[in-house]
Parts: structure tokens; sequence; C-alpha cells
């Protein structure tokens, strides 16, 4: 079997790969290389950055199985591999802690405002009083998506002694409950929320989900973390709701 990877993997995925057969990488090729070389391979492994079309899909007419390193296949024509009779494969939990524990320091950062106080240092300025951060002791997280990541980030929350709410549609009242989690509505949740953090696919659902709209019902002081997928929540609407404050 040959197999090309086009994004950068860890050394023991490579090795493991290896052992399969045939590996080349070839790293960001670009869209038209990507279908010029595709033909020639069985699998083909990618990261977020390569985007797997209609046309590469067609043109890999050996293709067998196209895989995900990570969470989510957006950047993979799901509709065209199905039709080519090619697999898709991810590594749903491949990355879960680390996303849950990016969260939380991105959380704590925005919380002590870390980013501006190293700013105003290396400027030469020592701001202690006008950069005062707060405990996140009591606040309300809110978390959209309450899968695998969402609750990992709830647990850490919750270790944080925060009051943690979540619109996930799909998700058990008993296992939310079980976690100390309360679901509510997205609406209920925007209005509430001190943080705010999403934690879902993109999908067609869930595309521009976070709009102007839903952008107005967050309190002034709120902050908005985003480590899933950009396009959930609508970046032009948060820009001008930014521009606003």
């Amino acid at each position: 079997m040959r197999i090309l990877v086009t994004e950068t993997i860890g050394k023991p995925g490579l090795d493991i790969l290896a052992e399969c057969g045939q590996l080349d990488v070839v790293k960001n090729p670009s869209p038209e290389a990507l279908i010029e070389m595709i033909p020639a391979y069985e699998a083909l492994i990618v990261r977020s950055r390569t985007k797997v079309t209609a046309d590469v899909l067609e043109a890999g007419t050996n293709l067998k199985v196209v895989g995900r390193a990570g969470t989510g296949v957006d950047n993979i024509d799901l509709d065209a591999a199905t039709k080519q009779g090619v697999f898709v494969v991810n590594a749903p939990t491949g990355n879960s802690n680390a996303v849950a524990e990016h969260t939380i320091a991105l959380m704590l950062a925005l919380a002590r405002r870390i980013h501006p106080a190293v700013h105003s240092l290396k400027q030469g300025r020592w701001e202690k009083s006008s950069l005062q951060g707060h405990e996140v002791l009591g606040k309300t997280l809110g978390l959209i998506g309450l899968g695998r990541i969402g609750s990992l980030v709830a647990s850490k929350a919750k270790g944080l002694d925060m009051r943690v709410i979540a619109h996930a549609p799909y998700a058990s009242p008993e296992r939310a409950a079980s976690s100390g989690v309360e679901l509510v509505s997205l609406d209920t949740l925007l209005s509430e929320a001190d943080f705010l953090s999403v934690h879902t696919p993109l999908t067609p659902q869930t595309k521009g989900l976070v709009d102007a709209e839903k952008l107005a019902l967050l309190k002034p002081t709120a902050y908005v973390i985003n480590c899933a997928r950009g396009g959930i929540v609508d970046e032009a609407a948060l820009e001008a709701a930014l521009r606003e404050e």
C-alpha cells in the first residue's frame, strides 16, 4: 500500500504508517499538486489544512481511505468520498484533553489579563492596578456542545468551582446532571455566561450559529473562546461587536 501524508504528524505515528506500506510525506502540497500525485496512492492522511475536495477524490482512482489525524472531518468532502467508495476515518479522541486544557488556559489568561499585562511590561510599564484581573471562582462558563471535549472542559471548570451551563441538544440530561452541568437554551446560555466556549463540530447546522443576534445577548464583560472550528462564530459579526465596545 502506498500512503501519502500531507501534514505534520508525530514520528511514532509515521513509524506505524511506515510499517503498513510505502510512506511518502509531502507537506502542504497545493491543490493542483495534490490532484496530480494522488492517483498513485491508496491512502491519504491529512490534518486540518489539506482540503480533500471532490476533485481530489475523483483524481484518486486508487484511493481506498482518507484519514484525518484529529477531530472532525469538515475539510473532507464526505459526499464525494461516499460516491467514490472511499472510507473516511478520524481520531476523535486524539487531542481531546489537549484542547480542553488549552481552553482552560485561555480562560484563565483572559480572566487574569495576562496578555495585556505581558505586553505592558515589555513596553517598560508596570500597570498593576489597571490590569488587575478577577477570579473565575463562582463565574459561569457556558459551553456550546457537551461531547468529549466539552465534557472535559466542564470537569476541569468544576474543579475551579465555576458554575457550568451547556447548550447541547443531543446530550442526556442525566449525564449532564451527573457532571454538575445544567442544560439550558442557547439564548439563556449566552445571556448568563461570563465565559462562552465553543465545542461543537462545524456542520451546516452550526455554521454561523453564534451570529450578530446571538452575540448581542452576551454580557458586555463576557469573553468568547473558540477552540473548535472557525465559522461557528460569525467572525465578521464578532469583529463588529468588539468594535462597538
